[in-house]
């Protein structure tokens, strides 16, 4: 199984039949049939559902999916850094990250050696603390941005000068919006939504542990879309604040917990990692960065 052949897999899944996928690749249809034949026997198992007017995957196939997306995107970004030319430092940084406003740091950071190095791109992917210590694990992602607490002992870490605000957001018209803060009692009974990733995390639960009479009314990953199911009246939001931009939102409101929550938040990556150039004078400009705050 080489790369050429996992990136012809990778098309006929996505595009779900062998005639769009060989256009798509500038090959001719036996050809590719016989690429996935061939590749069926390697693996021993059937990788296509054939019948009806698209292929399917199996189960197998699906796990495949899986990893020739993660080894396509590693054998890339390997290659991006093998070709950088010398002289001038260029190439690409990694960053994966949860929803925090502790990313403005970083982003500050990549702006300002963005700037002194306009040979170096950065890539940033979202997603909870699963999926970023995955990418970091598999060498998708040279730096993981954490929400704490959270399990470091395998990484290296900076803990960053910063820390989320957990609150409410909520309907401006709810009963609620006319406190400062909210408490636990005010949430009884009360339709709450909650991260997925914030189940986990010691302090925010032992807060929503205290809630006489909670109401669970759904979990989401990115907040922007919660807030959505807020306005359609779903319930409220425990969430971090500052993720969504509600100055001047007629519609919402975000109320701060009582008592205060407070997140810390560091930026991890693997033990002994072998940087390229790029995430290296990154790595310098993110550690100047604090020592100056």
């Amino acid at each position: 199984m080489d790369i050429r052949q996992i990136r012809y897999f990778l098309e006929v899944a996505r595009e779900g039949s062998i005639s769009h996928a060989a256009e798509r690749l500038y090959i001719t249809q036996p050809s590719l049939t016989r690429r996935m034949q061939n590749l069926e026997s390697e693996v021993g198992r059937s990788l296509f559902i054939r019948g009806g007017r698209r292929l399917r995957l199996t189960e197998t196939g699906e796990l495949l999916k899986k990893r020739a997306e993660q080894i396509t995107e590693l054998f890339d970004k390997t290659e991006a850094e093998l070709l950088v030319p010398a002289g001038e430092p260029s190439g690409d940084v990694f960053i994966g990250g949860g929803e925090t406003r502790a990313m403005k740091l970083l982003t500050d950071v990549a702006a300002k050696l963005h700037a002194d190095c306009p040979g170096i791109y950065f890539h940033i992917y979202s997603g909870d603390m699963s999926d970023i210590s995955e990418r970091l694990d598999k060498g998708l992602a040279d730096f993981g941005l954490f929400i704490e607490p959270a399990d470091l002992g395998k990484y290296e870490y900076l803990t960053l000068p910063f820390s989320d605000e957990w609150g409410i957001i909520m309907p401006s018209g709810h009963p609620l919006a006319a406190k400062e803060s909210i408490t636990p009692e005010d949430l009884a009974g009360v339709p709450l939504m909650r991260s997925r990733h914030s189940l986990d995390r010691s302090a925010i639960s032992e807060w929503v542990a205290s809630i006489p009479d909670p109401k669970p009314a759904a979990t989401y990953n990115l907040l922007y879309n919660a807030t959505l199911m807020a306005e359609a009246g779903i319930g409220c939001v425990l969430c971090i604040n500052g993720i969504v931009n509600l100055t001047g939102s007629e519609t919402l409101c975000f109320r701060p917990l009582s008592p205060a929550v407070r997140s810390g938040v560091s930026v991890a990556w693997k033990k002994d990692q072998v940087f390229s150039r790029a995430a290296s004078l990154f790595l310098k400009y993110l550690k100047a960065s604090i020592a100056e705050k």
